[in-house]
Order: structure tokens, then sequence, then C-alpha cells
């Protein structure tokens, strides 16, 4: 499908401005309904319409135009028909920027004892009341249709690690026969995204990426990684698969969160990241800085008037010593949460934004110094 009669037909849609002189990096910008992205990306995710701890404003001030929400999770509770009674979910999370769903699918595969999967869909049981549930691709659609976000990811076969070549392949076939069922779901001007997976195999991600590319999806994802392998067993897919994706259209690393992984990925041509660890290291006491990783809970901060890291001082928590962050994580208190997540989140987004300059300046290398122990 031409790119004019994407934008035409769902308002979703992706404009390539540069690309990096020493990588395959993309600068460019995802128009969407509810305004432009600029990507390279991350979405923070927001599982149950909420990004644990913090409020849609503090997420909008951090800089963020788009966020992750999650189809399995709000099909259960609150359900999608009463999000759509309310307005959709932009108002009802009383958020102002872009929303993906995801399919559900990752979700239900990992209820590997609480579900059976076919060719006509995947039934299981509710980690919430254990009520039996259907889901195949077209009720995926119509889910996310119902959310009324402005990107649907299809539903697909994500299969583990470690499987067989053999079930990779009939993962891979299953998403295949699938793909025609979400697009013709699909409601008038719904934006939705295809993945491609086949596991580790070379010939299998080859023949994936050719057979979506056909298709009349808006944006294409990578699946199928981050779900266990080694890191030496997932960048070899990543390099492989970003540069075999039409570049008219953005592509997306499902999953794909820590901060070398993400440099390695962009620089191989991928736009769109989401991942839970910058939020759900900060509730265990974890921050982000560009000396690595460290724990807010450790004795060293006890007495520590300052911040944990100079070089990684955000607006948000400033103000705060990491005497008292460590404080309120040891008397319990949810304001340490709270505070951790603004940190991790304030240091992802000053990460893709410094991405998207070094494309624009041709400064690669030196940004991949700057984040080398990150």
């Amino acid at each position: 499908m031409a790119v004019d009669q994407i934008r035409k037909e769902n308002g979703v849609w992706y404009e390539l401005l540069s690309i990096c002189p020493h990588t395959k990096a993309r600068r460019g910008r995802l128009h969407t309904p509810h305004g432009i992205v600029e990507t390279p990306f991350f979405m923070p995710v927001g599982t149950q319409g909420s990004v644990k701890t913090v409020g849609s404003e503090d997420v909008e001030a951090l800089g963020f135009q788009q966020v992750l929400a999650n189809t399995y999770h709000l099909s259960l509770r609150p359900g999608s028909d009463l999000v759509e009674r309310r307005g959709g979910l932009h108002k009802f999370m009383s958020w102002n920027g872009s929303i993906l769903t995801d399919s559900g699918g990752y979700q239900v595969m990992s209820l590997s004892d609480m579900r059976t999967i076919n060719d006509e869909g995947v039934r299981f049981k509710s980690h919430l009341d254990g009520t039996v549930h259907f889901l195949s691709p077209e009720r995926s659609i119509q889910i996310q249709a119902e959310l009324g976000v402005d990107i649907s990811m299809m539903l697909d076969e994500c299969p583990p690690y470690p499987c067989t070549r053999e079930e990779a392949e009939n993962a891979m076939r299953r998403t295949h026969r699938w793909a025609h069922r979400n697009l013709s779901a699909r409601k008038e001007g719904q934006a939705i995204f295809g993945i491609v997976q086949g596991g580790v195999h070379e010939d299998l991600r080859t023949d994936s990426a050719a057979y979506m590319a056909e298709l009349p999806f808006d944006g294409l994802a990578i699946g199928g990684v981050s779900v266990g392998e080694p890191t030496e067993m997932q960048y070899p897919v990543v390099q492989q698969v970003a540069p075999l994706l039409p570049d008219h259209k953005v592509r997306y690393l499902m999953g794909v969160g820590h901060p070398k992984d993400i440099l390695h990925a962009v620089a191989c041509g991928v736009d769109m990241f989401d991942c839970v660890l910058p939020t759900r290291m900060a509730r265990h006491h974890c921050l982000y800085t560009l000396g690595g990783r460290l724990n807010a809970l450790g004795k060293k901060w006890a007495e520590h008037d300052g911040p944990h890291e100079e070089a990684s001082v955000f607006p948000q928590t400033e103000r705060y010593s990491a005497a008292y962050m460590r404080h309120l994580f040891k008397a319990g208190e949810p304001l340490g949460a709270r505070l951790a997540t603004l940190h991790n989140l304030a240091f992802y987004a000053r990460l893709m934004r410094e991405i998207r300059q070094a494309i624009e300046e041709g400064s690669w290398p030196a940004l991949v110094e700057r984040y080398a122990n990150a």
C-alpha cells in the first residue's frame, strides 16, 4: 500500500527524516491521530491504563508522547465495553498523547497452564477469577477498537524460549494465517501493526519479514524477542530483521528496554520500544544512571545528602537526597517507588532525546561512549 494511502485511511504513518552516517539508525516522526511522536522513542508501559505510581500528567511532563496499554488486562478489568462508554481509553486515563495497545497474545501465551490454542484462537482462564475466555484475532482487534487507541497490534502466536525449530515455525505460520484475519476485522480508520516471528532461526525470520511486509499493515514489529533468550541470541535477530522491513513504515521492537539493547536496536534501524524495566526496577529500589544500575537501598546512601549520581539528576526528583530515598524504601513509603519511577523514566526520556540528537548531528560514537556503562 502506498504511503499516501496509509495516511488517508487511518492517520498513522511514518516520516523518515534522516539516517545516521555511522549506523542504520533512523530519525523520523510517527504521525498519529493524537499527535506526532518523534522517533526513535520509548513507550512507558501502562498495563492497566496506568504507568505504575505516576499520573498521566507526570508522563506528559517528562516528554513522552506515546504509552502502551494492555489489551488482555483491560478487557478483563474494567472491560473494553465500559472504557468505550466512558469515551475511550484516552479520556478514561486522561492521557493526551498517543496510545498503542498490545494484542493480549503475549499475556495469554504466558499462561501456559491456563490456556489452549488452536487455529481459531486461544481459550484461557482469567488470572483474576478463573473464568474462561476466548481470544481470536477478530476479538482482539474488536477490543482494541472499543478502547479507541491510536495503534492496535495484531494477535500473533509468540513462541517461548527455548522452543524447537518446529514449534517456532508452527507459531510463525499461525501468525501469518492470523494476520489476514486481524486485517479483515479492523474497524474503519483503525491502524494495525503486523508482527514478525520466527524465533532465533534466520531463515524463518527472513520468510516472516517478507510475508508481513507484503500485507497492508501500518507499521511492523519484531516479536518473539526478550522472551528469555540470552542477549547474544537477541542481537543477531534484531540486526537481521530490522533492515528487511520497509523503509516507509515504522519499526517496533517489542518488549526490549535495557539502554544498551535500545542503542543496539536503534543502530540496526529500529524506531520504537517498550519495556517494563524502568518502572518495575524502580519499585525494587533500582535506579538507572550513566554509571549503571544502582541499589537505592544500599547502606552507602544512609547519610548521603546529595544525588546518587551527579550526571543523572533530573528536575522531577533533584530536591530529594539519596539518604531520603533510602529512608522511604526502608520505611515502605509509597513515595519511594514514585520518586524512583520518575527518576528512571526521566533517564529513559533523556536517553531517547540524546539518541535523536546524535542521529541528527552525526555524533553516534560519542553517544555510545556516554552510555557505555548504563
